[in-house]
């Protein structure tokens, strides 16, 4: 049983900077996706981007350019680098993957975008 620890979040100005990580409690190579997602109050869970094992990325149009997601299997680590934030980016902000039809995900790390 594998879990996810997120952190990073915080409050930053509109236009800054903030870095997410996921730390897993084991090994993630058996994971294909790794994703993070996130969900405003009121809205529903999205997907913000993804990694595949061997490092190919996609991201949601609205975070396209700003975002860039990494992963490091060696440490079981994929972080979420966040520029340019926005307001609209405020959200809480979740590690995922799913193996077998198992679905696992992370405490979730608040961002919230303000001046």
């Amino acid at each position: 049983q594998v879990q996810f620890v997120e952190s990073g979040g915080g409050l930053v100005q509109p236009g800054g900077s903030l870095r997410l990580s996921c730390v897993a409690s084991a090994s993630i190579y058996g994971f294909y996706y790794m994703n993070w997602y996130r969900q405003a109050p009121g809205n529903e869970r999205e997907l913000v981007a993804r990694i595949t094992a061997g490092g190919i990325t996609n991201y949601a149009d609205s975070v396209k350019g700003r975002f860039t997601v990494s992963r490091d299997n060696t440490k079981r680590t994929v972080n979420l680098q966040m520029n340019s934030l926005k307001p609209e980016d405020t959200a809480v902000y979740y590690c995922h993957a799913e193996r077998g039809g198992k679905n696992y995900w992370g405490q979730g790390t608040q961002v919230t975008v303000s001046s």
